[in-house]
């Protein structure tokens, strides 16, 4: 059964008299387990199909169906309960608090969750760790680089054991190294823990690491493209 079904999802904005549509009777289905990503020019709806799918967002018309249970008309309690538990968030700027430490900043999802202090501290440990930042975790954002922030991120959207990452240009900000490393780890999550992940890019090399190409334009999918051998990531985790 695939995780995300999406038939005929539409997404309309009004300002007063002015409809704005971002996207058109998309239909998509990612199964458990998948690696995409989600292509195409600036406005053409990748971010917005994204929210959708993370349950940030809405859709004017159409069904979404998460683990096979409709979500689409839910409240915004229950949208924020499946985001909590169910899904991990990366972006291009991070979004790190800049008063916590690393280990502050992954552990906060777990505190949302109710999740005692010692457990809090093991569970954001072994995230960072995952992510090769384990000797940083007394940094703050301000004492990292920008590869290690984006890695704190991930690890804060590992801590809570989503069964899907998404990530909105996760190496936008980031040089080619520090990228890869970011492929590296996703490609990771992937392999070894069944992690769902779909992530939003502009740039070719970034999106021929996952398994699946989907294109947008004008709100609507285009094509989609099949990798039959993903570019691997081969820079390893380093601590710095």
């Amino acid at each position: 059964m695939p995780l995300i079904e999406l038939e005929n999802i539409s997404r309309i904005y009004k300002t007063g008299q002015v409809s704005v549509t971002a996207l058109k009777n998309v239909n998509l289905a990612v199964d458990k387990g998948e690696f995409i990503s989600i292509m195409g020019p600036s406005g053409s709806g990748k971010s917005t199909l994204l929210n959708i799918i993370g349950c940030l967002d809405k859709p004017s018309t159409g069904t979404y169906l998460f683990n096979g249970k409709h979500v689409e008309k839910l409240g915004d309690g229950k949208l924020a309960d499946i985001r909590n538990r169910y899904i991990g968030f990366v972006f291009q700027s991070f979004h790190l608090l800049t008063d916590l430490d690393a280990q502050g900043n992954v552990e906060l999802p777990l505190i949302y969750r109710g999740v005692g202090r010692k457990e809090r501290q093991k569970r954001a440990m072994a995230a960072l760790e995952a992510v090769g930042l384990a000797e940083r975790r007394r940094h703050r954002p301000a004492e990292l680089s920008g590869g290690e922030q984006q890695r704190v991120a991930i690890a804060r959207a590992l801590v809570g054991e989503p069964d899907m990452i998404l990530a909105d240009e996760p190496t936008g900000a980031l040089d080619s190294v520090s990228g890869q490393i970011v492929m590296s780890i996703f490609q990771r999550l992937n392999r070894e823990r069944g992690i769902t992940i779909i992530q939003v890019t502009h740039a070719p090399e970034i999106a021929h690491h996952a398994q699946r190409v989907i294109y947008l334009r004008d709100g609507e999918i285009e094509r989609e493209e099949k990798l039959s051998q993903p570019l691997v990531a081969e820079m390893g985790i380093q601590n710095k």
